[in-house]
């Protein structure tokens, strides 16, 4: 029953459940397109046994990565952890493949009775250690990360349209994803799709200017060096890399691969990514809130 709580109370809040439903219409009928909680049904359905065994298979010391920073002896926590996951004969699990995407609908609309319109916009984008990965982390910078984005310009601060609206991205072993979320009134879900679409088109048409470049890269860099004073985001870091990617890089490796980011790239990259045949875009709104948007997906 806690289980199916938390699942009620995720669908009611739509200002998270849009992300939900941005992720079945864009990736369909595939594990990626389904909840992580799954639903009502399939929860109650699942027999306490089959919990237990999918535990005792899954995690075990083949699956577990333990990150660790702070003033420690290494040798002391190598005993310690020999000691608590020494044991076990657990097996690496097998991952399904991505789905050819867009694998769903290009436009899911789901009303709720909410004051607000919730919308996310996106396309496919790129798995991770990816050669692009850090061209893809500049771009998102400049469209909508922070408050000198050019979605928080132009949409909050000069149309004051919404008043949160940003970029993303998520990274998968052989996909990603790359997103746009705002909060706005049902009355401007429209224009706020078109300013979004019209940002998109401009980082395909236009190479970032070099002033804007230096600022996007100046943001990233000190982003994570801030991070990363932290112990927490520190372990954080280090576990996420030898669980998810090729090797542990090092903070100087990473702003080096973010300095060598070039506007050029930047474009190509957006010419690849915004076309009109990639775009998934998902709202939550109110009943009979919204105009048509149908053909509103369509860069100019």
């Amino acid at each position: 029953e806690i289980i199916v709580d938390e699942i009620r109370s995720y669908r009611d809040d739509p200002g998270q459940y849009v992300f939900n439903v941005f992720d079945e219409a864009l990736f369909g009928d595939s594990p990626l397109g389904w909840e992580i909680a799954g639903d009502e049904a399939s929860v109650r359905g699942l027999p306490t046994e089959e919990i237990r065994t999918f535990w005792r298979r899954m995690y075990q010391p083949a699956n577990v990565i333990v990150a660790v920073a702070g003033d420690l002896e290494h040798a002391t926590v190598v005993d310690l952890v020999a000691s608590a996951f020494g044991q076990g004969n657990g097996v690496v699990g097998d991952y399904a493949p991505a789905p050819k995407l867009p694998n769903g609908e290009r436009l899911t609309v789901v009303e709720r009775q909410t004051a607000q319109a919730y919308l996310c916009l996106g396309v496919p984008a790129l798995p991770r250690d990816h050669a692009d990965t850090w061209t893809l982390e500049l771009l998102n910078t400049v469209l909508g990360d922070g408050s000198s984005s050019r979605l928080f310009l132009t949409i909050r601060e000069d149309a004051g349209l919404a008043y949160d609206v940003h970029s993303f991205q998520t990274d998968y072993s052989d996909c990603g994803t790359l997103q746009v979320y705002a909060g706005v009134d049902p009355g401007a879900v429209q224009p706020t799709v078109r300013a979004v679409l019209v940002e998109l088109a401009r980082l395909r048409d236009e190479a970032v200017p070099p002033d804007q470049l230096a600022r996007a890269r100046a943001y990233a860099r000190g982003h994570m060096e801030l991070r990363l004073e932290e112990t927490r985001h520190l372990a954080a870091w280090l576990g996420v890399q030898e669980a998810l990617h090729d090797r542990v890089l090092s903070l100087d490796e990473a702003i080096s691969a973010l300095d060598a980011v070039t506007a050029d790239d930047i474009q190509r990259l957006a010419q690849q990514l915004f076309r009109d045949e990639l775009l998934t875009m998902a709202v939550v709104a109110p009943p009979g809130g919204l105009p048509a948007l149908d053909k509103a997906l369509r860069l100019p």
